[in-house]
């Protein structure tokens, strides 16, 4: 009913520059809020920056200055410019969305997750 694709990740150098994209699509009504996430091998998966219906944003402090989370112009899509990253970026980075279903329920919903690597 619903799919999150993401794209754009890939391998940088330390302080260069990636942008992630997520587009959502199928039966949606609304979306409340869309967010990037990532995860390490053996660790929880963590925000990294989230953006409201309303373009309320919040960061983790680790990207705090270094990210940006964006609306696209096409609907139901965001973008995470990442800038100076560090090799502790380095994650598998998850697109999530908080939205309503046409004639169903409200539910949280993943995309299949980039690679993120940064290294020299």
């Amino acid at each position: 009913q619903v799919r999150l694709v993401e794209s754009g990740g890939g391998l940088v150098q330390p302080g260069g520059s990636l942008r992630l994209s997520c587009a959502a699509s199928g039966s949606i009504s609304s979306i409340y809020a869309m967010g990037w996430y990532r995860q390490v091998p053996g660790k929880q998966r963590e925000l990294v920056a989230r953006i409201t219906s309303g373009s309320s944003t919040n960061y983790s402090d680790s990207v705090k200055g270094r990210f940006t989370i964006s609306r696209g112009n096409a609907p139901n899509t965001i973008y995470l410019r990442m800038n100076s990253l560090k090799p502790e970026d380095t994650a598998v980075y998850y697109c999530n969305a908080d939205l309503q279903l046409r004639l169903g329920s409200r539910g949280v919903y993943w995309g299949q997750g980039t690679q993120v690597t940064v290294s020299s």
